[in-house]
């Protein structure tokens, strides 16, 4: 396994199986980027209420969102790098809100499993750096995110 993912469920309703499903597709996606061995990230399921509040506090936008990625490999203005001969790699944490994924299922007429490893993708892929800021950027993330989906058995119809 290449990726260290500590798993939290703050919602107690995400099943076994499909904490297993983030945690494989995560894996694979880690595989297809070539990520280096013992590259840990956290993944935590919380609902609409906490996902609100961490919006508001960190990004100033007052509502529910789907996912929220806190990439710990971006550099900010007067920040220094810090380079460990033997520390393991920490992208960051990506935070799911269990019921916007359930409403987005029903609403895009797929499967939770599908929308949930669609969102546990977009959180990995922000924490490597991809964005859709602009439309070429977008361009790049998203064909890659279904690049990945498809490939990993996860299409838009599942």
């Amino acid at each position: 396994m290449i990726l260290a993912i500590d798993l939290m469920d703050e919602t107690n309703e995400v099943t076994e199986e499909a904490q297993q499903l983030v945690e494989s597709i995560l894996q694979f996606a880690a595989k297809k980027e070539k990520i280096e061995e013992d590259t840990e990230l956290s993944v935590t399921f919380v609902d609409n209420e906490r996902i609100r509040e961490i919006n508001k506090e960190y990004r100033h936008k007052d509502a529910a969102t789907d996912v929220i990625s806190f990439a710990l490999e971006e550099m900010g203005e007067d920040e220094v790098e810090i380079v460990g001969g033997e520390m393991p790699r920490m992208l960051g944490d990506i935070i799911i809100s269990i019921e916007r994924t359930k409403e987005q299922a029903e609403e895009y007429g797929h499967s939770f499993d599908r929308e949930l490893g669609f969102l546990a993708l977009h959180g990995f892929l922000h924490l490597l750096g991809f964005d859709h800021m602009n439309e070429e950027e977008e361009k790049v993330m998203f064909t890659k995110q279904k690049e990945i989906l498809e490939e990993y058995g996860l299409s838009r119809e599942g």
